[in-house]
């Protein structure tokens, strides 16, 4: 959004530990029932089952396992692909390390352990929005609870589909002017701040009607042009628990139901709801988990790199 400054706030210290000994990240062990008669542990690393060693808070995690295997993740089975690539999304006060638990299909299971790096998240102050959105009136709190509770609804979809695997693309160019998990205070015309949440997704400056396109493939699960506090709203489901929500749009061009290409046109830029002006908001989830687009994005351009595209 517009109209705001940046100030540091202070970074944590991540700890890394594992019954008084390190291990290295990302590293896969064999889970037994049974104690082990030294009393120390042995690890064998399984050459199949490939994670990231260490990641960022409001991380997609992409990972590699065996075909057929099964993959637990804190109380989540997850879906895996018939080539054995899963995900996951790392919330942005996750502190690590964290567990990933692969059952291979021949027996037998291995414990991924993944570091967690911790950001600094910086405060920032949001001036020129509409006071009645930042508190709203008491009528009005049905509605917004009723709005909400159908964007969640839609966000926990397990699809099949595997667009979270392609390299995603900038939904509409130009300046980002909110960054994914910054603080924010927002400032009433009666020069009072009221704090809000964390911002929950990347703010990009365009100008009004500037077209809209998918970042990945998808389908749309939600659309609606008149919700209180995000206006016109779109999310897009790219499979597996990743989804994509596109708020204060000033047209909608798909509906619920409609399979969406990567680079497809999916609505305008606005500032309709809780806007100091016209802009995209683009927020990124793993099923109730929101991730930072912006680390999507950094992802999709070294896969390109990568590949010579």
């Amino acid at each position: 959004m517009r109209g705001k400054s940046l100030l540091p706030v202070a970074g944590m210290v991540l700890l890394l530990a594992c019954a008084g000994t390190r291990l290295p990240a990302a590293q896969a062990m064999p889970a037994s029932s049974t104690p082990a008669v030294s009393g120390s542990a042995v690890t064998v690393a399984d050459a199949r089952i490939v994670f990231p060693a260490s990641v960022q808070q409001g991380a997609m995690v992409i990972g590699k396992v065996p075909a057929g295997s099964t993959v637990r993740y804190g109380d989540r089975t997850l879906r895996v692909t018939p080539y054995g690539s899963v995900v996951l999304g790392i919330a942005r006060d996750q502190s690590g390390p964290v567990e990933a638990r692969v059952g291979l299909p021949e027996g037998g299971e291995q414990v991924v352990v993944i570091a967690v790096t911790p950001r600094d998240w910086p405060l920032e102050t949001i001036r020129g929005v509409p006071p009645q959105t930042v508190k709203p009136p008491p009528a009005l709190a049905a509605r917004i609870a009723r709005e909400q509770a159908s964007v969640s609804a839609a966000r926990a979809r397990d699809d099949i589909r595997t667009g979270f695997a392609e390299p995603f693309v900038w939904p509409v160019k130009g300046r980002i002017s909110g960054r994914f998990g910054s603080q924010r205070i927002y400032m009433l015309p009666d020069g009072t701040g009221s704090p809000g949440s964390a911002h929950s997704g990347m703010d990009i400056a365009a100008g009004n009607g500037t077209p809209i396109q998918a970042p990945a493939a998808g389908v749309v699960t939600f659309a609606d042009k008149d919700l209180y506090i995000t206006g016109g709203t779109v999310l897009l489901d790219h499979g597996h628990g990743i989804s994509s929500n596109f708020l204060h749009l000033s047209r909608l061009d798909v509906g619920i139901g409609d399979t969406v290409a990567q680079g497809q046109v999916i609505g305008a830029v606005g500032a309709t709801g809780r806007a100091s002006g016209p802009h995209l908001h683009w927020g990124m989830n793993w099923f109730e988990v929101r991730i930072d687009p912006q680390l999507v994005l950094e992802r999709g351009e070294a896969a390109r790199s990568d590949s010579g595209r």
